[in-house]
């Protein structure tokens, strides 16, 4: 039953199970047989995989279109509360032609005062409509978050870091701060 060779794996090996008769397998019966299975196999995953791309490129597709209408979308909501600010602003520069045009005989300094307060008013009307906040901490504790201190000067009486006066008013926008107020802070006398 055994040959002595160099290489042992190089003929086949026939095994006998008891009960049963020898199988009479042809070297092309059996490559027939194999092969079979593997390409339905290969074919089922071929299937498979050209199911799972053409599903891949859909999403692809689906995403970058969901891509171009957010980016359309943001552009468009970008474009809509730029004008809803703008025509609340060209109440404020009709305030300002008017003043420009009224007579130069009829113009005082009280008058002249008078038009910039309305139109101050009319631009603060605007700002707050528009979530736009002005801090003017005038006696309020400094806070570096909000406050930009530009000198400490002694002040008796006064409690230290208490902003005593207000260079320039700050902004915050929607609770964000857009400029910081610039401030005059006292310090120890």
């Amino acid at each position: 039953m055994s040959k002595k060779k160099d290489n042992p794996f190089e003929d086949p090996v026939d095994i006998e199970v008891e009960g049963s008769e020898p199988a009479a397998n042809t070297s092309d019966d059996t490559e027939t047989m194999a092969e079979q299975p593997v390409e339905a196999a290969l074919q089922k995953a071929e299937e498979e995989l050209a199911k799972h791309r053409e599903a891949m490129l859909r999403m692809q597709a689906e995403m970058d279109n969901l891509r171009k209408r957010l980016i359309r979308d943001l552009e468009k909501s970008k474009k809509l509360a730029l004008e809803r600010i703008m025509k609340d602003l060209l109440q404020v520069w009709d305030s300002l032609e008017r003043g420009l045009q009224a007579e130069n005989g009829a113009l005082t300094v009280e008058s002249l005062k008078e038009g910039q307060e309305l139109t101050l008013r009319v631009l603060e009307k605007v700002m707050k409509a528009h979530d736009l906040e002005i801090l003017d901490p005038v006696n309020e504790l400094f806070n570096p978050e909000f406050h930009q201190a530009m000198t400490v000067i002694p002040v008796e009486g006064i409690e230290e870091n208490t902003v005593v006066e207000v260079l320039q008013k700050g902004f915050l926008l929607h609770d964000r701060l857009i400029r910081p107020a610039m401030v005059v802070v006292s310090g120890k006398p």
